[in-house]
């Protein structure tokens, strides 16, 4: 799905003009990535936490020549679902599984 996609469907549903809900949408990812930066976590109830970790220097593997290659350390967003989320993606694996019988 695509953030145009999701402004569409969140118009419809509120009544709103989709250039209003657009930019309602990208105020919202706006302050997200701004307290992520600043705070380094944010945590959003019934969706999720997203929060910068770092990552520390590591050894790889160029794939294609296979040497191998330093890679520096760098902050990476990690997100943990919440619970109201990993329940409602773990009942698509149960009705997955039941179609399959």
């Amino acid at each position: 799905m695509t953030k145009k996609e999701i402004v569409k469907i969140i118009s419809e549903q509120i009544y709103l003009p989709q250039l209003k809900t657009k930019e309602i949408v990208q105020k919202t990812f706006d302050t997200i990535i701004e307290t992520l930066v600043e705070e380094k976590r944010i945590e959003l109830r019934n969706f999720g936490v997203f929060e910068v970790k770092r990552r520390a220097p590591r050894k790889a593997r160029n794939p294609k020549t296979g040497d191998e290659v330093l890679v520096d350390e760098k902050f990476v967003v990690i997100f943990k679902p919440g619970k109201e989320m990993e329940a409602r993606v773990s009942d698509l694996m149960l009705k997955k599984e039941k179609n399959d019988q």
